[in-house]
Parts: structure tokens; C-alpha cells; sequence
């Protein structure tokens, strides 16, 4: 990942790594990767997260329909 700086403005550049770092999800994988996680709670955290995401996709769709 690349950020160009302009003008030497720091801080545009970054906010912008923030903002790119922030939708590629690497905030989040450090802060898994900060501790080991057994597998079984691996599990159970994907299947909630699953489950989380299903329930706001058919909210979402329930509330376009009316």
C-alpha cells in the first residue's frame, strides 16, 4: 500500500492511511492477532459474526421493501 505525500503534508497522508488501512480491515486483523485465539473460539466469533452480518442484510431488505 502506497500513500503519496504532497506538498509535505503528513497529515492528509495520514488520514488517508487510516481511511485505507480502516477498509481493508488491517486495524482489525491486528487487534485479532494481538492474543492467540483457540480454534473453538475462532469459530464461535466467525459464526456470530456471520450471524450479525445476516440479521443487518435482512434488515436492510425489509426496510427497502417498505
Amino acid at each position: 500500500m502506497r500513500i503519496a505525500v504532497r506538498d509535505n503534508n503528513l497529515d492528509q497522508a495520514m488520514r488517508l492511511l487510516k481511511k485505507r488501512m480502516q477498509k481493508d480491515g488491517l486495524f482489525r486483523e491486528m487487534k485479532l492477532r494481538r492474543y492467540f485465539e483457540k480454534p473453538s473460539e475462532k469459530k464461535v466469533r466467525e459464526k456470530a459474526e456471520r450471524e450479525r452480518r445476516h440479521r443487518r442484510l435482512k434488515k436492510k431488505m425489509t426496510d427497502r421493501e417498505a
